[in-house]
């Protein structure tokens, strides 16, 4: 042996009664030996020249040993770097913090024994014959080795190259060929290597690396170089890690080890350059996941989730949108074939009116047309009154419905007029029954009862995870930041020693946190998240501390976490205080890359513990902390940061439902206003000119004032009834709907109002009533009822919150037909009698005398508007010029056919920050979520009914280690994970699968390990194996019996059998992870699987881990959903087995993957009910035809609207466009009624019908929703201004323009047949009449 070669020489040096005694070891057997001065020659003379010299001699053979030593290392030539010789042999110290270091000595190669030779065997086969290691150096070797082996097991190519290179250094036979000892130091007063030079080619680091780089640890979603290379990017980084030496207690080698790609000739070294293995040879079966350069992965097919590109054409420079292109040349044809069209017509004309002499039907016509012009422009002449009409209502070929209609308001109105009273009571008196239902009356704020419909997927997918594995956890969060420099916009560090002890103090008031829940003191301690039991799970820089402020110093201050960002994933003093590696990347935010120093935020997340039961005491106790949280942070942390500079992000798990209730009251006063301002616009539009004398008569106030408390009662009605049903409101039921009515309300009855007005006022109020209830009524509930159908077409979509609301406004909208139609008559009539009697509005006792008052002030007061004069004479001949016509048409084409192109721009989505009030404190954290998160929200792919029995191959269809399917589920997960920007997966899976099986391997011999009576054996690092000291475990012999779990015989293809599985899964997920064995699966995987049930072979319910891409706009969340579903049912489709994706945000977003086909199919509905309304009243398929085009040429025409103001598709909006259905009908059906009940010419009728219908339609329709809307800019909720004031502003504006310009230049051009008959004055009335 080496030790029988050694020699020792002691030399002691005497100076008066101390004696000083150094052992020096000389590194050749041959050498001469160094003799000991016992005596100094006495012509040195003086004593203390005697003593100087003693103190040079000793420091001299100090050196001149040391120098001997590394000179004979690196110098001499022959057998000291030859063949079957060694460098450095056994051991010879044992450092402070226990790393044991080897004697600097060469040696030639030993002979071990059989039982060492077979143990260096099996971790070693490439080294066979003589070592260079004693058994104590092996079993320092294995167990140094056994930490790294749970991360490599499941790559064999990459553990044999690993093995390889440390089985080389420390027992290769030639191990002086590549090995040079370069500094000595001295432990415990034996000289030990202090570091060396490891000749290694860069072939062999090369091929170590690449087939290491891309082995995962599924544990913490990341790298395995992350944590035995620290992240190296290539193999001299990894070589670089590997060879620093350790600090006392640091992770590292024992002494520092210096890689060379080669030695000069004349040393006669060789470097190391063993054979390497491919990840990628099949027979190693390293997995697609951890050698994805595999020719098995490279073969398999490529179905990785791509962006779908939109189709482009370049036309010059520009690249245009197919779409976009081809909308523009149907344009330019459609354009083309009008102006042929219309220019053929206008010849034809000509030349027919050239031709033919006579044209007595046009003449007939038109006579009949200025007659009755005439007779209609002259009040007074009450002579032709009764004959006019009568003529006109004969005179009109209508439906059979329109008919049954005539003659039913024709009678119901003389009902009204008759007996008011009645009427009026009667219809309160049902309404206010109704209203009974609303002593059942409940708000639902729950976001997810809102958002998310009981049909929905993600919903039932939630509820499996929630209950077969466990809910997500509750995530309070702050976020502490610096403020940017206002001249260069950039933010300051936020990592200082100063912001670090700041944050000690902020953890400090969240741990002394005690929320009152029923008498009992609730603490985070009480509700946190606990992996492990025993620790929070706080995600904060403070753990690198291990949540103690005592450790700042005592770690090193701010360096310590310089270092730890390096080596978080391996150094054991970076852990956290919950016994697991922190990824800076979750706790800071604002920085770049890898580039953690340079953070402008800090990130702390609080997991707190979750229930199924939300309203369960263990919710209740976690929404009380999370009240008195953000309590806190209002009054006492807020003002500490600003003092500081900093600014101070927060919310919690409850914040959006407590900010959704505080937004009911948000806006009370301006949906209050905009009510009055409705209300005094109602009264100022019911009523007739100002005149002082008698505005006090023909003022409508109190009628105007009933009008709006009949749409309240029909608001108030439709709530009872659906809450007698058990169907619960909302806050926008109760916000938008009053208002919604009462802009569909008004319309009705300003055009009742302006019916009687028109009406002879020489008439009895009976019939003045009943021609005005035919004259409009039949168009009133065409209108209504389209309105009423569009609006119900909104029940349809699956969200709670939109389908209810359209609902209530469908039977509210009903309702408010219903009370138009007979309260509000009655009350016009007792108005008209009022004002007949002379009397007061508002006080009707008062009754006026003054001679001033005209006698036919009141609702019988005829006589044209300034608006109706400019609609007759201003408004019909400007749109009646042929130009103009093509202006217009041109105009409206062009812009509907834009607003296709557009709307294909419009993203799904509904921001956040949009539903919140403008000052909620969680418009800042959103933004800061977005502005400093560095990580996405967590994903699960969760795997239903796994069979892992041995019969079943759905295990290494599963897994992502050795002899698992290349294109097996976590194989496919690593392989998005490449291509993060179009998968949205950032990291490979945390698989409790691999880990298991590299757990129960044999190579794992650190893991799985039973004692001798068949029970678990825990690593030899945690007790009972060792007793626990006060940092460390030491251990104590306990379980030096342990044996692995399982033999390589035991195993069939490395697979556990059936019985094997279902025994040591649960001993899997009780072992605790710890430096001997990473691969614990207590805590990181302990609500990963379903044991329940799991006897049979099947289990039920199980999950993998993985992360989003950073997602920060809706666009983003929508689509990675939509990425990870598609990816899920390729992979579930591929390998029959049901997977689906989980993240704790798809429940709110799976309305967005089909929005855009939910938003056609309902607009289809409604449009189509619509038309299918107009047909059936009116049985005219021409004008239902026009009818259709105008609205569907509004609801495009918004959605352009839609995109070019940058408001998202979402329930909201779609409820919007079905309801712009509704509304927009009010513009076309009354100007198309009136333009078919007239007779003339088409120019003649369109001019007839906006001279009619024209004032009506803008005072009553337009002018009454734009004063309403106007007044919700005001909204401090941005979602009420961009939702209910762009929105209904731009639907308005849009109804006007295609109501008052568009359709009266169709219909002047394309417009249907009049249906009014001809009848000479000749005639016999009865034939008429017949």
């Amino acid at each position: 042996m080496a030790s029988h070669n050694r020699k020792r020489f002691h030399v002691c040096c005497a100076h008066t009664s101390t004696h000083h005694c150094n052992s020096f070891v000389s590194t050749q057997p041959n050498q001469n030996t160094l003799r000991c001065a016992m005596d100094v020659p006495l012509r040195l003379g003086v004593f203390t020249s005697l003593s100087l010299l003693q103190v040079w001699l000793i420091l001299s053979l100090v050196e001149a040993d040391t120098r001997l030593l590394l000179t004979s290392n690196g110098t001499i030539t022959g057998e000291k770097h030859s063949e079957e010789y060694c460098a450095m042999y056994d051991i010879c110290g044992k450092r402070s913090d226990g790393k044991v270091v080897n004697c600097p000595f060469g040696t030639p190669a030993v002979k071990p024994d059989d039982l060492l030779s077979s143990k260096i065997q099996s971790l070693c086969p490439t080294i066979t014959g003589n070592v260079c290691c004693t058994e104590a150096q092996f079993d320092t070797l294995k167990a140094q080795i056994q930490q790294a082996i749970p991360f490599l097991v499941g790559c064999p190519a990459c553990l044999r190259n690993f093995l390889n290179l440390f089985c080389e250094l420390t027992c290769s036979p030639n191990q002086s060929l590549f090995i040079n000892v370069t500094s000595v130091d001295n432990v415990g007063g034996n000289l030990t290597v202090g570091g060396i030079d490891y000749f290694v080619t860069d072939a062999f680091g090369e091929g170590l690396y690449e087939s290491c780089k891309d082995v995962k640890f599924g544990t913490m979603n990341s790298r395995a170089m992350q944590f035995i290379g620290a992240g190296a990017q290539n193999f001299k980084e990894w070589f670089a890690f590997i060879g620093r030496k350790a600090a006392p207690n640091g992770v590292g080698s024992p002494y520092a080890i210096t890689f060379q790609p080669t030695a000069t000739m004349s040393s006669g070294m060789k470097p190391m350059n063993v054979s390497t293995y491919s990840c990628g040879d099949v027979s190693l079966g390293c997995s697609c996941g951890d050698c994805p350069s595999s020719s098995v992965c490279s073969n398999s097919a490529s179905t990785t989730t791509r962006k779908r590109d939109s189709c482009s054409i370049k036309v010059g420079t520009l690249m245009v949108k197919c779409v976009d292109l081809i909308l523009a040349v149907l344009y330019i044809i459609l354009i083309c074939v009008f102006l042929g069209w219309g220019l053929y017509h206008r010849i034809r004309e000509r030349k027919s009116t050239y031709r033919t002499k006579s044209v007595s039907n046009d003449i007939s016509d038109g006579a009949l047309y200025s007659r009755n012009r005439e007779k209609d422009d002259n009040l007074p002449m009450q002579v032709h009154i009764m004959e006019d009409v009568q003529q006109n209502r004969n005179g009109v070929r209508l439906s059979a419905v329109q008919g049954y209609m005539t003659n039913f308001y024709k009678k119901y109105g003389s009902y009204v007029a008759r007996h008011p009273i009645m009427v009026l009571v009667s219809s309160l008196a049902i309404v206010l029954f109704l209203c009974l239902g609303l002593i059942r009356f409940k708000v639902e704020t729950r976001p997810e009862k809102l958002w998310v419909g009981h049909a929905s997927k993600a919903a039932q997918e939630k509820q499996f995870f929630d209950s077969h594995l466990a809910p997500f956890y509750r995530i309070e969060q702050l976020i502490l930041a610096t403020v940017p420099d206002r001249l260069n916009s950039t933010s300051p560090r936020i990592v200082s020693e100063d912001n670090i002890r700041f944050l000690f103090e902020i953890q400090k008031k969240v741990d002394a946190i005690r929320a009152n829940y029923s008498g009992l003191m609730v603490s985070l301690q009480d509700i946190c998240l606990k992996p492990l039991d025993k620790d929070c799970a706080t995600q904060s820089i403070l753990q690198y501390y291990k949540m103690d402020p005592k450790n700042f110093d005592d770690y090193g201050g701010v360096e310590h976490l310089n270092y730890c960002f390096e080596h978080y994933s391996s150094a054991d003093q970076c852990m956290s205080a919950f016994k697991a590696p922190l990824d800076p990347s979750t706790v800071l935010g604002g920085f770049s890359g890898n580039g953690y120093s340079e953070a402008t935020a800090f990130i702390v997340t609080y997991p707190v513990n979750n229930a199924i039961d939300k309203e369960g005491n263990e919710t209740a106790k976690a929404v009380a902390w999370e009240k008195t949280f953000i309590q806190l942070v209002k009054d006492e942390l807020l003002p500490m940061v600003q003092s500081r500079n900093l600014t101070l992000a927060f919310s919690s798990e409850s914040s959006v439902e407590e900010e959704l209730k505080k937004e009911s009251t948000a806006d009370a006063i301006t949906i209050l206003v905009s009510y009055l301002v409705m209300f005094a616009y109602i009264s100022l539009t019911l009523g007739d000119s100002l005149h002082s004398s008698s505005f006090y008569i023909s003022s409508k106030v109190l009628l105007g004032l009933s009008g709006v408390i009949l749409v309240m009662l029909s608001v108030l009605g439709s709530a009872g009834i659906f809450s007698a049903l058990g169907v619960k409101s909302t806050l926008i039921i109760m916000e938008v709907i009053p208002f919604l009515v009462l802009a569909v309300g008004v319309d009705n009855m300003c055009i009742l109002v302006h019916a009687v007005k028109r009406q002879q006022p020489e008439f009895p109020l009976e019939r003045r009533i009943s021609n005005a209830l035919v004259e409009v009524g039949p168009s009133i509930t065409l209108a209504s009822l389209s309105e009423v159908v569009a609006f119900a077409v909104g029940s349809f979509i699956s969200m709670p919150a939109c389908r209810v609301f359209s609902m209530f406004a469908a039977l509210a909208v009903l309702l408010d037909f219903l009370l138009q139609v007979s309260a509000f008559v009655a009350l016009i009539v007792l108005d008209s009698l009022r004002a007949e009697d002379k009397r007061v509005d508002c006080f009707p006792c008062i009754t006026v005398h003054s001679s001033h008052a005209d006698p036919n002030t009141g609702i019988g007061q005829r006589k044209p508007g300034l608006l109706a004069r400019y609609m007759k004479e201003v408004h019909a001949p400007i749109l009646s010029i042929w130009g103009v016509k093509i202006v217009v048409i041109a105009i409206f084409v062009g812009f509907a056919l834009a607003s296709i192109a557009l709307s294909t721009r419009i993203e799904p989505g509904l921001e956040q920050e949009i539903v919140l009030p403008r000052d909620s404190y969680l418009q800042g954290y959103f933004n800061n979520v977005s502005e400093y998160l560095r990580i996405g929200p967590p994903l699960y792919f969760v795997v239903k009914n796994y069979n892992y029995s041995s019969e079943s191959t759905q295990t290494n269809q599963l897994c992502s280690i050795s002899h698992c399917n290349s294109d097996s589920l976590l194989n496919e997960i690593a392989r998005e994970a490449l291509v993060p920007d179009t998968s949205y997966i950032a990291k490979p899976a945390a698989s409790w699968l691999d880990d298991f099986l590299v757990w129960v391997s044999p190579e794992a011999f650190g893991c799985c390990r039973k004692f001798t009576n068949g029970s678990y054996c825990p690593p030899d690092d945690q007790p009972p194996c060792c007793a626990p000291g006060e940092s460390t475990c030491v251990a104590d012999g306990t379980c030096k019996d342990c044996t692995t779990c399982f033999l390589h015989s035991d195993l069939h293809n490395d697979r556990p059998s059936t019985t094997q599985f279902r025994e040591k899964l649960p001993w899997f997920l009780s072992a605790l992870p710890s430096a001997d064995c990473a691969k614990g699966g207590h805590g990181a995987y302990t609500s990963s699987i379903e044991l329940k049930g799991y006897d049979s072979g099947i289990i039920q319910a199980s999950s993998f881990r993985t992360y989003h891409t950073p997602l920060n706009k809706q666009i983003d969340y929508v689509n990675s959903m939509r990425a990870a579903r598609e990816f899920s049912s390729r992979v579930s489709d591929s390998l029959k087995i049901e997977i689906f994706p989980y993240s704790v945000f798809y429940m709110f977003f799976e309305q967005y993957l089909n929005i855009w086909k939910t938003a056609l199919i309902n607009l289809a509905i409604a449009i189509g009910a619509v038309f299918i309304v107009c047909l059936a009243i009116t049985s005219s398929l021409w004008s239902s035809s026009i009818i259709l085009l105008v609205l569907a040429m509004i609801v495009v025409d918004l959605m352009g609207v839609m995109a070019i103001l940058n408001i998202q598709l979402n329930a909201l909006s779609v409820v919007n466009l079905v309801m712009s259905v509704g509304i927009g009908v009010e513009f076309c059906v009354h100007m198309t009624h009136s333009f078919i009940v007239t007779s003339g010419d088409r120019d003649q009728r369109a001019k007839e019908a906006l001279g009619t219908m024209g004032a009506s339609v803008f005072s009553g329709i337009t002018l009454t929703k734009l004063v309403g809307v106007i007044v919700l800019c005001f909204s401090r909720t941005e979602v009420f201004v961009i939702y209910y004031f762009q929105m209904y502003l731009s639907l308005v504006l849009l109804g006007f323009l295609h109501g008052l310009v568009f359709l009266p230049v169709v219909l002047s051009i394309f417009g249907p047949p009049s249906r009014c008959l001809v009848i000479e004055h000749g005639e016999d009335r009865s034939s008429a009449s017949s």
